[in-house]
């Protein structure tokens, strides 16, 4: 049933665009402090990897046999909270599941900055980042990092594309809606990413097609990308890393904290731009039941992971695991199995659980415990090779991250959300004509329903007519 432009409900689209601009308009005290606390905190990381790159890599704690440290676990960190936007946007799109409307560009936001920072994060790590070129002048298709690079190249592109593409009704309303507040860069930049949108039928429709064939391709992408950094580790004859099950066994990592950083970033911008009428306890219960559901196959796959080698203990596997379960890293190991694992799943199995508040607690569990374990994945294994080096000096066979590594990652972090609050200023955190198209069908459903109750009681009241006669 189609309502008529007389049915439908102009002030409350009204509203909507306005709350999505109003944060648009005036940047606050607090926002221009934050900007210049992140700028301070980039800042300090971009001087610590200049210091870095003057003094090598024998300025961080790597040293031979701990080649990848805190960067590379970052990287499969940051790799992996980019699924959240093809978990949110992609997959919920293409089944067309209509209350994700309003918290998909949070979503797709996430993966395109947590994609920019992780390709970021393997140059850092590179003892000689001005050689970057070589990988594409001498790079060898047999090899899991060329592998790497392709994905995640491709990745980004498709992602860039998945973020842009619903951004272009905005971008046309903001540059009709800011004249005259907006600076003329700004709308100059509007003009630019509207396109020329009128919103004809035609429009929607070419959109809507475009929209439909990037989420059909940017699946399959996104879980290669995740695949193909695990292969970077399933290929390498170490004890811990030889695994047949990495590759699903990341992608359900990465969707499980992918989801939980989505919830999080969809709770700041529903707190911070007043989008309650938007993103409501609905959102929140029906998001934690995805987290749960993927907690859940993460910690069928963690358990695969530990527990058959474990039955086995063959030598090399066997240090590492004792070293793990009851050695250097036990605290933390076990910390990361029961605390960020097993207490998420049993307090989001509860309805009371999957409330705002404590929602947002689990969901931060999980996003600290996802990065440490990234780190867990990388480390132990690098200082349990097959065959040790006899004497080796101390520094050697130790590590853990010094004043540099700490620096420089912080200083990713800290762009993150410097790039996240600049795009939120910049642009609607919602995607407004989505979220009028979901007001649209829900004021349909609304109406059919108040018709045929209405039809129902009619004929209700012509039945006992009729036996009354």
């Amino acid at each position: 049933m189609e309502i008529t432009e007389q049915q439908y409900n102009r002030n409350e689209v009204e509203v909507l665009r306005e709350t999505s601009i109003r944060p648009l308009r005036q940047w606050g005290t607090k926002v221009k402090i934050w900007l210049a606390f992140l700028i301070l905190v980039c800042g300090w990381g971009l001087f610590c990897f200049i210091y870095q790159l003057q003094h090598g890599l024998g300025a961080t704690a790597m040293r031979n046999y701990v080649s990848w440290g805190l960067y590379i676990a970052t990287f499969v960190f940051f790799i992996g909270i980019s699924h959240s936007g093809t978990l949110v946007s992609g997959i919920l799109r293409i089944t067309k599941q209509p209350w994700r409307m309003p918290i998909t560009r949070s979503a797709e936001l996430m993966t395109f900055v947590s994609l920019l920072f992780g390709g970021i994060m393997p140059i850092i790590d590179l003892g000689r980042p001005d050689r970057l070129h070589h990988i594409v002048l001498f790079g060898r298709l047999q090899s899991p990092l060329i592998w790497d690079v392709i994905c995640i190249g491709t990745y980004f592109v498709g992602s860039s594309m998945f973020l842009f593409l619903p951004m272009i009704p905005d971008m046309a309303l903001c540059r009709d809606r800011l004249k005259g507040t907006a600076s003329k860069f700004r709308l100059w930049i509007y003009e630019k990413l509207s396109l020329g949108w009128t919103g004809t039928p035609m429009q929607h429709k070419r959109l809507e097609l475009t929209m439909t064939i990037m989420t059909i391709i940017i699946i399959p992408i996104a879980v290669s990308v995740h695949t193909v950094v695990a292969y970077i580790f399933a290929m390498t004859l170490r004890p811990g890393w030889d695994s047949t099950v990495f590759g699903p066994y990341f992608v359900a990592g990465a969707l499980y904290s992918g989801s939980a950083t989505v919830i999080l970033a969809m709770a700041a911008f529903r707190k911070f731009y007043h989008l309650e009428k938007y993103i409501t306890l609905k959102h929140f219960d029906l998001t934690g039941r995805i987290v749960l559901a993927l907690t859940l196959i993460y910690a069928y796959m963690n358990l695969n992971e530990y527990w058959i080698p474990a039955y086995k203990m063959a030598v090399g596997e066997g240090r590492l695991l004792n070293d793990l379960f009851s050695g250097t890293y036990a605290k933390v190991f076990w910390i990361l199995q029961f605390g960020t694992v097993l207490l998420p799943i049993i307090a989001m199995s509860f309805p009371a659980g999957r409330k705002p508040l404590p929602l947002i607690i689990s969901c931060i569990i999980i996003v600290i415990g996802a990065w440490v374990k990234r780190y867990i994945i990388v480390v132990p294994t690098l200082l349990h090779p097959y065959m040790p080096i006899q004497e080796v000096p101390w520094d050697w066979a130790h590590y853990f991250p010094n004043w540099v590594e700490w620096s420089v990652t912080m200083g990713c972090f800290a762009g993150i959300f410097l790039v996240i609050t600049l795009f939120a200023k910049l642009f609607p955190m919602m995607a407004i004509w989505e979220v009028e198209e979901g007001m649209k069908i829900e004021e349909t459903r609304r109406l059919g329903m108040e018709i045929f109750k209405k039809n129902e009681s009619e004929e209700a009241k012509v039945a006992t007519t009729d036996g009354n006669k």
